[in-house]
């Protein structure tokens, strides 16, 4: 299942079929043939030794000089070649030398004699009767073609996925219908609900009724009671979520000016690597300000945690899965300059960013809130089944992961499988449909709980949104299950490695959103009441 890829002026090779509508970047070594097709005991493998090339290019002298590709296409073919003569050269032009292959013997690659795929012809991976090695002949040959298609417009055809490509974009329109009905009414309910009771409340005068008051505004003394359980911990995990969701979404930016080449995955994911570091001071200034408020003292601490907690965490998974890599042979294994590169970054330039965005932090004012905290907390009675967790971080993490899934589906197929993902427009959609989600399934839920009169929402918060990277796991085994044929288990253990980091990464993004979501939520419900 191997797939070759090749570029020409930039552009990916490409296999692809007008008729059926579809285009996949790269072409398969060999293919595999069950016995009900070649009537045989066990299966065969053939290999892919011919490969026609299709080059269109435009020419336009009055636009420009010389020609310009707009379109590189390749067809594999599988034929036993017919040659003679075993000691000739490895690379002969039979373009140029007609004569030199009739001298030869080798029929199938004369004039006239372009290889097509038979059954018959097809190239069997076997070797001799004795065990002898088998020879192959490698063969190609090159069509051009003239098109009118403009050099600009030559990546539209990479952006046909499959047959289903026209479900991908009526799935994205759904999507956004779904989650703006879903803004606007949840946004209704809110607004409607929360400014009957803020009318209700700041009518009351007498101590008689202020004593018959209920629901959200008796917590009003603890709700911004600081977390008692690891501030420190809770500081931290936000200022990374801050610093990962920062890094995201500079990256679609860069991508929809152009600035960088999807299509390039590895250009891409060196562009993420780059700008988690650089925005490492958005992460120490959000750890900073929220440990501050917590009053907490050990700030030097809390600063080089948010610097080498998650780095330190997604690094040792690594360098573990590079050990069995290294020892395999694996391609994929990383030499030791790149994690020595890696290390200079996180060590030379993201921690420094860390501790000067955690001085700015800590130099600023402490967050301001509208109510004074008791000095002893409040009973809290007991709480519904949906204000609860673990209930309520499954509830709550299905809908932020719900409105995303259908997305997930293409970029899991860009990064496992050999499609292309180059919509970063639709993608930036996405991320704005994912924010505006978890921060209004975040403050339902806070709303939720403190007219229960539960007043620890500061963890509830974080846990409710980041329960979505635990979807996006339990999505990615489906996937596993259902779309790849992974042979042995080192790729599997390096495709749950690598999508455990992803998922990670995509609940602390989302913890992040859901926390400072209710703690604005919080503030301005708070500050329009009056307390006295």
């Amino acid at each position: 299942q191997y797939r070759i890829p090749l570029t020409l002026d930039q552009l990916p090779v490409l296999m692809r079929s007008k008729e059926l509508n579809y285009a996949v970047r790269g072409y398969p070594v060999g293919f595999k043939a069950p016995p009900s097709y070649t009537g045989l005991k066990e299966d065969e493998f053939y290999l892919y030794n011919h490969l026609k090339f299709s080059i269109t290019y435009r020419e336009e002298p009055s636009e420009f000089e010389g020609v310009r590709i707009t379109g590189f296409d390749v067809h594999p073919v599988s034929i036993t070649h017919k040659f003679g003569d075993e000691n000739v050269e490895q690379e002969t032009n039979l373009e140029a030398n007609r004569d030199l292959a009739k001298k030869y013997g080798w029929s199938t690659c004369v004039e006239g004699g372009s290889p097509v795929n038979e059954p018959e012809t097809y190239l069997a991976l076997r070797s001799g009767s004795t065990g002898e090695s088998m020879k192959i002949l490698y063969s190609y040959e090159v069509h051009w073609t003239e098109s009118d298609i403009p050099w600009a417009d030559r990546w539209d055809v990479y952006l046909v996925g499959s047959p289903d490509d026209e479900i991908h974009y009526f799935a994205i329109v759904n999507s956004l219908m779904i989650v703006v009905f879903l803004t606007g009414a949840v946004a209704t309910i809110m607004i409607r609900t929360l400014k009957k009771d803020i009318a209700g409340y700041n009518e009351m005068q007498t101590l008689e009724e202020a004593q018959e008051e209920t629901g959200w505004k008796l917590v009003h003394g603890d709700v911004f009671r600081p977390p008692q359980s690891h501030p420190m911990l809770l500081s931290v995990l936000v200022g990374t979520g801050a610093q990962i969701g920062s890094a995201f979404f500079i990256t679609l930016l860069a991508s929809m000016m152009r600035m960088l080449n999807p299509i390039k995955k590895g250009q891409a994911l060196t562009a993420v690597i780059v700008l988690y570091v650089l925005c490492g001071g958005v992460g120490g200034y959000v750890s900073s300000r929220l440990y501050k408020f917590c009053d907490a003292k050990s700030w030097k601490r809390a600063t080089i945690a948010t610097a080498i907690a998650f780095p330190g965490f997604i690094v040792s998974m690594f360098m573990v899965l590079n050990v069995f890599l290294t020892i395999v042979g694996a391609a994929t294994a990383v030499s030791f300059v790149t994690i020595f590169l890696v290390f200079f970054l996180w060590a030379g330039v993201s921690t420094p960013l860390v501790f000067v965005g955690s001085y700015f932090g800590y130099r600023a004012d402490k967050v301001e809130v509208p109510t004074k905290t008791n000095q002893i907390a409040r009973f809290i009675p007991e709480v519904p089944y949906y204000a609860a967790p673990p209930s309520s971080v499954f509830i709550a993490g299905l809908l932020p992961f719900g409105s995303v899934c259908i997305e997930l589906f293409f970029i899991m197929s860009a990064l496992w499988l050999h499609q292309l993902y180059y919509i970063m427009g639709f993608l930036m959609a996405v991320l704005l449909i994912l924010v505006a989600t978890c921060a209004q399934v975040s403050m339902v839920m806070c709303y939720l709980q403190l007219c229960v009169e539960d007043h620890r929402w500061w963890w509830k918060s974080f846990a409710n949104c980041a329960s979505a990277g635990f979807y996006l796991f339990l999505y990615s085994l489906w996937f596993l299950s259902s779309k790849l044929d992974l042979v042995g288990v080192l790729p599997v253990v390096v495709y749950l490695t690598y999508m455990s980091m992803i998922s990670i990464a995509f609940g602390l993004m989302c913890g992040t959103v859901g926390y400072l979501s209710c703690f604005w939520f919080t503030r301005k419900i708070y500050g329009a009441v009056k307390v006295d």
